[in-house]
């Protein structure tokens, strides 16, 4: 991990300030998040957390997630942020996404942006993987921080709640 400075830094924060945007269209009653996808300083996939083809018969945000099965390991009901950006990008540019960067933001309850915790998601991580995805980009206490996919990946597989 990495942090941006200086120009990159600032380009880094208009892109998370974009994903503020797109989680603001976020229909999860529990956490409203949002994605970007980024190759050569265009968005080329977007996306926002909110169950699958908005099916509200999917919705269990309320439900605890102490209530499910320890096998089940995504326990929200909602497509991720960055799942939804990823589907977006191979569906509209396809040629682009092998060695982009994904951004990632989540607002709180007054949908201002939050800083992200650690890397613990290896569902998105396997996927941005599979895809190409070459960076995460996350707002931590002490910057804009960028980490190889691979490096957010295997961070993802030793996450420990603390």
């Amino acid at each position: 991990m990495r942090i941006l400075l200086g120009n990159e830094g600032m380009e880094a924060l208009e892109y998370i300030a974009q994903s503020v945007e797109v989680a603001r269209n976020a229909t999860c009653e529990r956490s409203r998040c949002g994605s970007i996808i980024v190759k050569e300083n265009q968005i080329i996939g977007s996306g926002f957390n909110s169950p699958p083809q908005e099916d509200e018969t999917q919705r269990r945000c309320s439900y605890s997630k102490k209530s499910y099965h320890p096998k089940i390991t995504d326990k929200t009901c909602c497509i991720h942020a960055e799942q939804r950006a990823i589907m977006d990008a191979l569906r509209n540019n396809p040629d682009e996404i092998v060695g982009s960067r994904l951004y990632f933001i989540r607002l709180d309850k007054e949908n201002k942006p939050q800083r992200a915790g650690k890397p613990y998601c290896t569902i998105c991580s396997k996927m941005a993987l599979d895809a190409g995805i070459i960076e995460f980009v996350l707002w931590h206490e002490e910057g804009i921080c960028v980490y190889e996919t691979r490096e957010y990946n295997d961070l993802s597989f030793r996450f420990e709640r603390g």
